[in-house]
């Protein structure tokens, strides 16, 4: 009787846990004064993904759109963010790999906007491994990514902010970005909840989070869906977009 009763206890516990751990991916995080929402996952367990269009060729474009696609898998959204700079007809603009299927080579000049302010990089992942890459790097390196978008500019290069971000610089907006920890497996999303420069949100990522290299995504259009947060921001259609699929209930 008592094992039964201590069985019950630890599914019971168990299931609590989980239920915690999912609502604990995406929280509140304050630094240097600044609001930011941050989302954490891992490269080795969770299911990361980009999406852009359908098999159709149709554009997602939206959180709802792509969480309606996954029902039909028996998944659901469980995070989304913008996944990086697109042109006016939502293109990438930088390189792009979708699934093992390359659908925009990599940029290794510059771009249009913050793209161009060099260097930039790339967010790669795949066999239970993620990375933010330099693009110079990553031309070099050439590394096998099940997924990958290019943006910019880096925020974080080697442990140091890059290297034109001004403290006091008055261009502010609400910013998204991404990082990944030290081991290679943790993914840190954020996004600024009020208006910062880069410098700032540079900051987030190598002083309040800690990890060695991240790529700015997007900025004035960026974007959240994290329902477990009570977060789905609405807005024009996006490009890339960036997120994690998961067992719908």
């Amino acid at each position: 009787m008592l094992r039964f009763v201590a069985l019950v206890l630890a599914a019971l516990t168990g299931g609590t846990a989980a239920a915690a751990d999912a609502e604990a991916a995406c929280r509140a995080m304050e630094h240097d004064g600044a609001a930011y929402t941050v989302c954490s996952y891992r490269a080795d367990t969770d299911d990361i993904r980009l999406w852009h269009s359908d098999a159709t060729g149709a554009l997602y474009g939206s959180f709802n759109a792509i969480d309606r696609a996954l029902r039909g898998e028996g998944l659901r959204l469980a995070f989304a963010t913008n996944g990086g700079m697109y042109h006016d007809d939502r293109a990438p603009v930088g390189h792009y790999v979708e699934n093992g299927v390359e659908r925009v080579p990599l940029i290794e000049g510059d771009g249009p906007g913050n793209f161009g302010l060099l260097p930039n990089g790339v967010f790669c992942w795949g066999d239970g491994r993620a990375a933010v890459i330099e693009t110079t790097d990553y031309a070099a390196r050439r590394p096998a990514c099940r997924f990958a978008t290019q943006s910019g500019p880096m925020l974080v290069i080697d442990g140091a902010l890059h290297p034109r971000f001004l403290p006091a610089s008055d261009s502010v907006h609400i910013r998204n970005g991404v990082g990944v920890a030290a081991d290679g497996v943790t993914v840190h999303f954020a996004i600024s909840d009020e208006r910062v420069n880069f410098h700032a949100f540079g900051r987030l990522f190598r002083d309040g989070l800690g990890v060695p290299n991240a790529l700015y995504l997007d900025g004035k259009v960026s974007r959240l869906y994290a329902p477990a947060i009570g977060r789905a921001d609405v807005g024009w259609p996006l490009g890339p977009i960036v997120g994690v699929a998961e067992a719908a209930d």
